[in-house]
């Protein structure tokens, strides 16, 4: 099969992030044909004016609509798209120029009808960004379920770095209107159809996080909320992992009175596992204060999660309502 591909590009009132990506798309190596749509998601700060200044270099198509959430404002672009296999990113993502070529190779020598791709720390990210970004993804805090080659668990692709075919999209409909949670439900609902996904580690890209402390922690805390749906929804993708986080903070806890009453023994284990974290992210960062940093990130997204995930699974199993009645603010209208 040719491939002709369509990046899906929804943006909410971001439209410096959007010259900065269509920036790095001026420079890929990859000489075949493929078009940008890009999807106003009904916000107040629009980015035509800078995605018309990159129209005489760069196949663009600029869709707007009502706001509805990114996973309708993806599957909107991909109705509109006329590429036959989609490529869907974050706004706030940048690309390496031999992104598409990475994709390209890697799709005609195994056809995958949805694949995902690996997020990287760019140099000029702040040092907060690469901190979290470790804490995101290293084998050592999130299992590689996020893009390492030796993940724990089976790899789910993420939609800020996501290849979805056609004919995959619309077998299942595209997205829901959770969020966050709509990428792992796609892609679950991508294997009850019957396609194979993959990861491609070397089709990464730089995802910027506009993050602080502060939204780094409503992020995990909802990353946790939403997996519990996950469960309800898909029970036979269940994993005892999803409790680690949740497990880990108490066992902390617990450590913490253990060593009040003298017995320091589980205090040492948590302060040996921090300092492994504390010596991988020095060495893959070669700056100590991202390795101190390192340390606030883990400990935000472990407390985070694991709150949102127990605090979830209690709320569902304690009544018989819907998640979307449970939990409205992790649910978007759609159009």
């Amino acid at each position: 099969m040719e491939l002709f591909f369509s990046f899906i590009v929804p943006v909410y009132n971001r439209p410096n992030e959007i010259r900065e990506l269509l920036d790095s798309l001026l420079f890929q190596t990859y000489k075949g044909d493929f078009e940008i749509v890009i999807v106003e998601d009904g916000s107040t700060i629009s980015s035509v004016e800078v995605v018309s200044s990159y129209e005489s270099q760069l196949p663009i198509t600029y869709l707007e609509k009502a706001n509805s959430g990114p996973g309708d404002s993806r599957n909107f672009g991909m109705r509109h798209a006329k590429g036959n296999y989609f490529i869907v990113l974050d706004s706030d993502c940048l690309l390496p120029p031999e992104y598409l070529d990475v994709v390209h190779t890697s799709l005609k020598a195994e056809f995958v009808d949805c694949y995902g791709g690996p997020d990287a720390a760019h140099q000029s990210f702040s040092k907060v960004q690469k901190a979290i970004n470790y804490a995101m993804t290293s084998v050592l805090t999130t299992g590689g379920i996020r893009g390492a080659k030796k993940a724990v668990d089976k790899f789910q692709p993420r939609s800020f770095n996501m290849g979805i075919s056609k004919k995959a999209f619309m077998a299942t409909g595209g997205y829901g209107n959770i969020h966050p949670g709509e990428d792992p439900d796609l892609t679950i609902r991508i294997w009850e159809q019957g396609f194979k996904t993959k990861l491609i580690s070397e089709a990464y890209v730089y995802h910027k996080r506009r993050i602080d402390w502060k939204k780094f922690y409503v992020q995990v805390n909802k990353f946790g909320m939403v997996r519990p749906i996950l469960n309800k929804w898909h029970p036979g993708t269940a994993k005892i992992t999803y409790w680690f986080p949740s497990l880990f903070c108490l066992g902390l806890l617990v450590s913490i009175v253990f060593a009040i009453m003298g017995s320091t023994l589980l205090l040492l284990v948590y302060s040996f596992y921090f300092g492994i974290v504390f010596i991988d992210s020095l060495i893959k960062n070669r700056d100590l204060e991202i390795a101190i940093l390192t340390l606030v990130a883990v400990a935000i997204q472990f407390y985070g999660y694991g709150k949102g995930f127990v605090e979830a699974t209690l709320k569902i199993n304690a009544t018989q309502k819907e998640p979307e009645e449970i939990f409205p603010n992790l649910f978007f209208k759609t159009n």
